[in-house]
Formats: C-alpha cells, sequence, structure tokens
C-alpha cells in the first residue's frame, strides 16, 4: 500500500515463533537489507507473547480471561457464552482481557505481554544495533471499539517513536488554530500495518515507512500513554459499573427518604 508517501509492506519468511526465540534478530534476517532510516516496524503482539513464553495450559479459557482482568467493565450473555469487556493487568480495556486462543496448540491460551513498552524498547533496541537504523517499533494487537462495528489494530507497546502527535496550539488549513487535536499516530500506525498483514495472511510483522518524522529516542513514551487516565475518561463506567452504582444510590436516597426502612433492607 502506498498512499502520499506512505508505503507498509509485510517482512515474510517467519515460521512458528516459539519461546525464547530472538525477535529482533528473526526481523532483521527477514528484511534482508530492505530496512531504511525512519522506518517503523509493526510486530504483532502474538509472536511477542510466544517468544516471551506467555502461553498457559487452560482448559477453561474463562477463568484465564478472569486472571488477567482488574476491573470488569460490561458483560453480555449470548447464545455462544459470555462476553465480557474488561480492563487487564496491561491497563488495556478489550474483549477477554486480550486472552487468545487463536494460532495457539489445543489446551493452551496465549496472554499478551507482561509490560508491552518494554517488549517494544527491548526490540527496538536489538533492532536498531542489528541494523545501524533509526527505526521505531510498534507492538499492536485487535481490539474492538466502543459506538463502532468491527475491530482494528491498536498499538500496546511502543519504542523509539512518538506515539502522539501534538497539533494543539498549530492551524488547520483555514487558519483556525486547533485547541483540541491530538492525534494518536501509534495506533493509526498499528491500523495501517494490519491491513497489508491480515488476519490470517500468516505475515506478523509489518514495515510503515514514510513517517520517520516520528522516530526518536529509544524512550520515548511509550503505548501506555495512549491509555486515558480516569479523571479525564468521561465514560469510565461500563454498564456493570453504572447498573452497580446507580442501584446504591437509589437504594440510598430511598432509605434516607424513609421510602425504605430496616425491614426491607
Amino acid at each position: 500500500m502506498e498512499l502520499f508517501g506512505l508505503k507498509v509492506f509485510t517482512l515474510g519468511g517467519f515460521g512458528e515463533i516459539r519461546t525464547g526465540d530472538d525477535l529482533a534478530a528473526l526481523i532483521a534476517e527477514a528484511a534482508q537489507s530492505r530496512l531504511i532510516d525512519g522506518d517503523i516496524v509493526a510486530v504483532t503482539s502474538k509472536i511477542v507473547s510466544k517468544a516471551e513464553g506467555r502461553l498457559v495450559a487452560a482448559t477453561d479459557r474463562e477463568q484465564a480471561i478472569t486472571d488477567e482482568t482488574v476491573r470488569v467493565v460490561a458483560s453480555r450473555t449470548h447464545p455462544g457464552g459470555v462476553t465480557r469487556i474488561v480492563e487487564n493487568r496491561q491497563g488495556l480495556v478489550m474483549a477477554a482481557a486480550g486472552v487468545d486462543t487463536s494460532n495457539a496448540p489445543d489446551g493452551v491460551v496465549l496472554l499478551l505481554p507482561v509490560d508491552p513498552d518494554a517488549s517494544a524498547r527491548a526490540i527496538c533496541a536489538a533492532l536498531r544495533e542489528h541494523t545501524a537504523l533509526r527505526l521505531g517499533v510498534v507492538i499492536t494487537d485487535t481490539a474492538g471499539r466502543p459506538w463502532r462495528e468491527g475491530q482494528t489494530d491498536i498499538a500496546i507497546g511502543a519504542a523509539g517513536l512518538a506515539v502522539l502527535d501534538d497539533l494543539r496550539g498549530t492551524v488547520d488549513a483555514s487558519g483556525r488554530r486547533l485547541d483540541v487535536t491530538v492525534a494518536a499516530v501509534a495506533d493509526e500506525i498499528a491500523g495501517a500495518a494490519d491491513l497489508v498483514k491480515g488476519k490470517t495472511s500468516g505475515n506478523p510483522v509489518a514495515v510503515v515507512r514514510g513517517l520517520g518524522r516520528l522516530v526518536g529516542e529509544l524512550d520515548s513514551v511509550g503505548a501506555r500513554a495512549l491509555q486515558r487516565p480516569s479523571s479525564t475518561d468521561m465514560f469510565r463506567l461500563g454498564t456493570n459499573e453504572a447498573y452497580a452504582d446507580g442501584y446504591a444510590e437509589g437504594y440510598a436516597a430511598g432509605f434516607a427518604a424513609g421510602r425504605i426502612t430496616d425491614e426491607l433492607r
């Protein structure tokens, strides 16, 4: 895919990734000198999890999801079972806590990397050493979005690049000042990479070229900066929490007004 100077392409040559594999070395080998200064390498989280040994024997996937859950945001029962939207240990809000069974052996589930930003830094540092190039790395995973159908890839880990492009204080094409625009460029890079990686084609790594202006120091702020803090999150409460809070407040108000007595508590 090439548009307005942006080029996105996959790197082939990856076999089954196993615990302990050196992903940076495998990526450098697959690239065969095709990488250039300023490229951003997008790596599917699944192969990072495999290389880091984040495989757990679990005959009950639901228990694995529970173990990775910090907060249940919403749940819904359907003919196929129960879908849970939760906040996981990495601070990400997503379905099933990011626990995955696709492309994993029977009886095994894949968990997300313990610290995706640290994983991205390690891969980025090693890739820069292998290639002597100024590169960025984004670790991607698939997630749904509130109010929108379908899924897209987002950045759950990043290193060596700006994850946000702060345009506040600049002006648009009409000369109007931008006061709130902060582009989530790491997520946009993840989505662009997914267009060529695909979900079933077996291409876990893609290169995004043409955004060298975003590539910077290895210790740049990681993808964790994309997670909105609770203090500014206008939609933090999920259906489960909103119902529980509303019930508690209504009950307390009814008791205070005398409509609920001790005998009915």
